[in-house]
C-alpha cells in the first residue's frame, strides 16, 4: 500500500467548518494575520453581530509593545485591516499555562456574564487543525445553551489534501489530532476551575 493512502484522511474532521451563522464570532488574538483576515471574511460573510477577541498575556515582545495581550494585539490588527472598531470586543486572558483556549473561552463566557449578554450561537474561527479542537473547548466552558460553530481558516503553510508530505502539515495534523483526543477523553473543566 503506497504511504499516501495509509495518511490520506480527511482532514475535514480535526479542520471542520461548521459555522453558526448570524450570531457572534470569536477568534483568538494569537493566530497570524491571514486568518485574522479570514475572520473578518466570515464575519462579513456570515452576517454576524459582533466580533469578539480573546486571548493572554504577551509572552514575547510586551516590553516593546503598546499592546499586553494577544487579545489587544490581535484587535489591532482586525481594526488596521479594517474591521469597524464599535464591532469588535477585546477579552482579555489571565495568564495560564496550559489549556489556553479553554482560559479564552471561559474568560469569553464570564466576560459575556458580567455584561449580561447572553449568546445562542457562536462560531470560533481557528487555523486549519485546531478548529474541532477549538470548537469543543468552546462548548465545554459555554455549555449546552449556546450553539457553537466553527470555522476553520486556511492553513497556508501545508496543503492540507496532502498534509503528511510536509513536516508543517504532518507536526500540525498529528499534535492537533493528540491534542483533540485529550479534550475530548482526558481534558476535566472542573479541575481547571480551582
Amino acid at each position: 500500500m503506497p504511504v499516501g493512502h495509509i495518511f490520506k484522511a480527511d482532514t475535514v474532521f480535526i479542520a471542520v467548518s461548521d459555522p453558526s451563522l448570524g450570531g457572534t464570532l470569536t477568534v483568538e488574538g494569537w493566530v497570524q494575520d491571514r486568518t485574522l483576515r479570514e475572520a473578518i471574511a466570515e464575519f462579513n460573510r456570515g452576517h454576524y453581530t459582533m466580533l469578539y477577541v480573546t486571548g493572554g498575556p504577551l509572552e514575547r515582545g510586551a516590553l516593546l509593545s503598546e499592546y499586553h495581550t494577544t487579545a489587544e494585539l490581535g484587535t489591532a490588527s482586525l481594526l488596521r485591516m479594517g474591521m469597524p472598531k464599535e464591532l469588535v470586543q477585546v477579552v482579555p486572558t489571565p495568564l495560564v499555562r496550559r489549556d489556553r483556549t479553554y482560559a479564552s473561552a471561559v474568560a469569553l463566557k464570564r466576560w459575556l456574564d458580567a455584561h449580561h449578554v447572553v449568546l445562542s450561537n457562536l462560531t470560533v474561527v481557528a487555523p486549519g487543525p485546531h478548529a474541532r479542537r477549538t470548537r469543543l473547548l468552546f462548548q465545554k466552558a459555554f455549555g449546552d445553551a449556546t450553539q457553537v460553530g466553527a470555522f476553520a481558516a486556511m492553513d497556508l503553510d501545508y496543503d492540507p489534501q496532502d498534509w503528511w508530505m510536509s513536516s508543517n502539515g504532518f507536526r500540525a495534523e498529528i499534535d492537533e489530532a493528540i491534542a483533540y483526543v485529550y479534550a475530548r477523553l482526558l481534558f476535566d473543566p472542573a479541575a481547571e476551575l480551582k
